[in-house]
């Protein structure tokens, strides 16, 4: 089960890359010197606890968004194929895999890590996902194989923070709006009711530790590097996104809609 779901996981976030099959990486920056994100992530809330009270009452609680601009919104982020370009009103650059060779490059490289980062204490935990628990519609298939699937910590807020964390080093006087776009990225998970309010916090601190041990490996440092570079000059003369596509963007991701 779990060499399964480290390898699903890896696929997802090549996905967004636009990579897959022969030309996936065999390994990413960390191979076998991966943090132990286990040490660092809470348990889940013990079923009955305030903590997972409260979790289910959210899940509750945000069914009534069905139909909203921030239902569809969340229903959106569910495609990783196109986590880069969802960053682009963040950025201040339309951001696709061909305009930013060498940041698209660096996902690539570390989509392994960051699949271990979820996927071990997916496994390790074995949550199941708020809607098998009590009634409501969520914004994806109910599907049998996702129903069986792990809620905690949830690989898109891992993946989508990860990625803010990066590109916040690349841009970093555009940190408070990235930061801020992975942080709402997260939480449409808990919109579209297929994770759990606190596995989203899990996924945001596995992705924490994860770009903590990044930093201290000289290859993702360079490939870090190089990347801010490709990313100063994309935003000097690069395409900018819709303003009224941002504008109605930013109003949605201000707050945590519960």
């Amino acid at each position: 089960m779990r060499a399964r779901q480290l390898i699903t996981g890896a696929l997802a976030l090549l996905a967004v890359v636009g990579v897959a099959g022969a030309d996936a990486p065999a390994a990413g920056y960390l191979a076998g010197h991966e943090p132990d994100v286990l040490a660092v992530i809470p348990q889940p809330p013990t079923p009955g606890s305030p903590r997972d009270e409260a979790d289910r009452a959210i899940f509750r609680q945000t069914r009534a968004l069905e139909g909203t601009p921030r239902w569809a919104l969340a229903t959106s982020d569910v495609d990783v194929s196109k986590l880069l370009g969802d960053f682009s009103c963040a950025a201040g650059v339309t951001l696709t895999k061909d305009n930013s060779p060498r940041l698209t490059a660096l996902l690539v490289k570390a989509s392994p890590d960051i699949a271990a980062a979820f996927n071990v204490p997916k496994d390790y935990y074995k949550r199941l996902r708020p809607f098998t628990r009590d009634a409501g519609d969520i914004c994806v298939p109910r599907t049998e194989g996702f129903a069986k699937s792990y809620d905690y910590p949830s690989g898109h807020a891992t993946g989508s923070w990860t990625l803010g964390l990066i590109l916040s080093r690349a841009a970093p006087d555009r940190t408070g709006p990235i930061l801020e776009r992975a942080r709402a990225f997260g939480e449409s998970r808990v919109v579209c009711g297929v994770h759990n309010a606190s596995a989203v916090e899990a996924g945001r601190l596995a992705a924490d530790t994860l770009v903590s041990a990044l930093a201290s490996d000289e290859a993702f440092r360079a490939d870090l590097a190089a990347a801010r570079a490709e990313l100063t000059a994309l935003r000097a003369s690069g395409p900018k996104p819709d303003p009224g596509v941002c504008e109605s963007e930013a109003a949605l991701t201000a707050r945590t809609p519960w």
